[in-house]
């Protein structure tokens, strides 16, 4: 199934555009951006507690690199219903960042704060397509993984075994 989402272009200073989105999180409305370059969906961690009632942030071990700093400590939490347009993800496992410089930065040019980024992994996995004449988001819902070729799965098996066979002479 094919889902239209509206996306608004925000005009940062005349310096380019930023891609709004409206989101739900666990049904409420939130405002996002996407962001193409960024390789997972975040959302904010000051701005996260609007939309959870008991979910728990879990502090990850590594740190997250992107958003315009070096690194900084990432948190996960695993959101109920996650909504973009008619697409609802259930049980989505979200990074939570600190946002706040994105949104000092939002409210210095008179934008309202965002709540979360949709980044690549949602984008990727719903083979989303970007229409800026239409000012649409295109995902589709009934996308699948698709399998690799059976020759290449053929050819690893059997580089596979090459190898093993290898390591097994040697230990000889």
């Amino acid at each position: 199934m094919m889902i239209k989402i509206p996306i608004h272009l925000l005009n940062i200073e005349g310096d380019g555009f930023h891609l709004q989105v409206k989101i739900k999180i666990n049904g409420k409305v939130a405002n996002a951006i996407i962001d193409t370059g960024a390789s997972k969906t975040v959302f904010d961690k000051d701005r996260i507690s609007h939309f959870l009632k008991k979910e728990k942030l879990t502090e990850q071990d590594r740190l997250s690199t992107g958003l315009g700093t070096a690194s900084m400590q990432s948190h996960v939490v695993k959101i109920k219903k996650f909504s973009i347009g008619k697409l609802d993800v259930l049980d989505y496992d979200g990074v939570v960042l600190d946002l706040s410089h994105v949104n000092q930065t939002y409210q210095v040019i008179g934008l309202k704060p965002i709540d979360a980024v949709v980044g690549s992994d949602m984008l990727e996995q719903f083979n989303a397509v970007i229409d800026y004449g239409k000012k649409t988001l295109v995902l589709h819902s009934n996308v699948a993984k698709k399998k690799a070729p059976k020759k290449t799965v053929k050819l690893a098996k059997k580089v596979i075994r090459k190898k093993v066979a290898v390591s097994k002479s040697k230990k000889k």
